[in-house]
């Protein structure tokens, strides 16, 4: 029995013969919206029904306190077999689609290139439909080895003998291009990561900090044998960039430079552990000491993480958008612990992506939800999380940091950040939120409702609890106040 009719669109068709085989396809597209638009075009043809898919809909619905738009047509294709996935899902939701894909459950992912690598995600056909994407450059060929990826990912071990790799082309030349350039086409090389500066200060420090070299001969020694080495081949000049970055980490105080070599300092050893970039930590320093004699708001801090490396891709400002950022700016200026460069300057553009950033973090401390952040931002909830949890990371690292600087004052401030990130509350909710069970909706139901404290919840009766949290969540939270016993009749 066919699933659907043919269409005009050879993917749409394509994806509708393997569900009739009874086979599983990824769908490559270049962009996240495509992915979105694929997958909706497809689930209007599949006629896949079944209770499990309905259980799983509703299990991608739930994921978030209240869905999105993007969760909504997540939900409505799942419901038929079809499912797409991209770096803005709530991490939650890429877990459900990857388990029921290899489950078998879910028969088709329209995604993006990301999901060709580290997810361990076979199928029987992969459906390459985008062998351009856009960048800085306009739109542009993706690399050999990026199509070999996606391509790799076609034939399932234990289920199938072979697999299928069809790439969609528009024309003969086009054809002619892809079967030259991809399929006869030679992988590009490829580079050790050591001659990136951030790398490269990151990794001496921690080899310095463990032991494993000190002396200049046995580093210079112990970089000569790795294959930035061996691709570099200018071992003096490498020598040169080595001595150099040493020189850095002992200016800022990571480093010692005594007579058998290069010792790491308790601070240094810290940003070791930390793993964040040394200039990030050296940066952090700066800010954290400037905080000790300004008035500070939580924007404070999560600008100063913003503006680091380990925050990108920062949200980018458009066009658009510059004049209204810049007053916010005016509004924040004194509360903000790294100012605005000239704009004629080349890093005042990313320093304008990082004041968007530390903004959308505020709205989310300030309460607004996924949909709000995605409609105002044009961040997605998987997007989102990733800032957060990166902005986290930082905040955490400038606890430690000020802690080992004796900034005692900002110790509080900064744990008070990272509480209320972590659960995108106001100040106020902080007191709620340390119970189980009671996240941002239900604490700010609470705090509506009168009750602001763990003494409010001693003193409110059972029954008003109920009325706000259910019956089940009101015993708990009475509980972790000390109260075990209940009057007859709250069931």
């Amino acid at each position: 029995m066919k699933i659907a009719e043919k269409t005009s669109d050879p993917v749409i068709n394509l994806a509708l013969d393997t569900v009739e085989m009874k086979k599983q396809a990824l769908v490559f597209v270049n962009a996240k919206r495509s992915a979105e638009k694929v997958a909706e075009d497809i689930c209007k043809k599949s006629s896949l029904k079944n209770s499990e898919l309905d259980k799983l809909s509703e299990s991608v619905l739930k994921v978030l306190s209240r869905p999105t738009k993007q969760c909504e047509r997540l939900a409505l294709c799942v419901k038929r077999g079809i499912a797409f996935h991209h770096s803005g899902l709530h991490h939650k939701q890429k877990e459900l689609v990857e388990d029921a894909f290899r489950a078998g459950v879910v028969k088709i992912i329209c995604c993006t290139p990301t999901l060709a690598a580290g997810v361990d995600l076979p199928a029987f056909r992969t459906i390459i439909r985008d062998v351009r994407r856009f960048t800085a450059h306009g739109m542009t060929h993706i690399p050999v080895l990026e199509f070999l990826q996606m391509a790799g990912r076609a034939g399932r071990p234990k289920f199938d003998s072979y697999g299928e790799s069809i790439v969609i082309c528009q024309t003969e030349t086009d054809k002619e291009y892809i079967v030259e350039h991809y399929l006869k086409g030679v992988p590009e090389d490829i580079y050790s990561k050591l001659a990136v500066e951030p790398v490269l200060r990151m990794y001496l420090l921690s080899l310095i900090t463990t032991r494993i070299i000190s002396s200049e001969e046995s580093i210079l020694d112990f970089f000569s044998r790795t294959f930035w080495a061996h691709q570099y081949k200018d071992l003096n000049r490498m020598a040169r960039i080595i001595n150099k970055t040493l020189s850095l980490l002992v200016d800022w105080g990571f480093l010692q430079d005594v007579q058998e070599g290069y010792r790491a300092t308790a601070l240094g050893r810290r940003v070791a552990e930390l793993y964040v970039d040394p200039l990030t930590a050296f940066n952090l320093l700066n800010r954290l000491e400037k905080a000790t004699h300004i008035k500070l708001k939580s924007v404070s801090f999560l600008h100063a993480v913003s503006s680091t490396l380990e925050m990108r891709p920062l949200l980018r400002v458009k066009q658009k958008e510059q004049e209204e950022v810049e007053q916010k700016y005016a509004l924040l200026e004194s509360y903000l612990l790294e100012h605005e460069p000239s704009m004629f300057e080349p890093e005042y553009e990313d320093w304008l992506d990082g004041l968007k950033t530390a903004l959308m973090l505020e709205d989310w401390i300030d309460e607004k939800d996924e949909e709000w952040i995605m409609e105002h931002y044009d961040c997605r909830p998987g997007e989102t999380r990733v800032k957060i949890d990166n902005a986290d990371w930082l905040l955490y690292a400038c606890h430690e940091l000020a802690r080992l600087m004796q900034y005692q004052d900002l110790l509080k401030e900064i744990m008070k950040v990272r509480l209320r990130l972590k659960y995108g509350v106001k100040e106020e909710l902080l007191p709620l939120i340390r119970l189980e069970n009671i996240g941002r909706v239900r604490a700010r139901k609470l705090f509506r409702a009168g009750i602001k404290d763990l003494g409010d919840i001693r003193k409110a009766p059972i029954e008003k609890l109920t009325d706000i949290l259910g019956v089940a969540v009101a015993k708990s939270v009475k509980a972790q106040v000390g109260e075990k016993e209940f009057p007859a009749g709250v069931e």
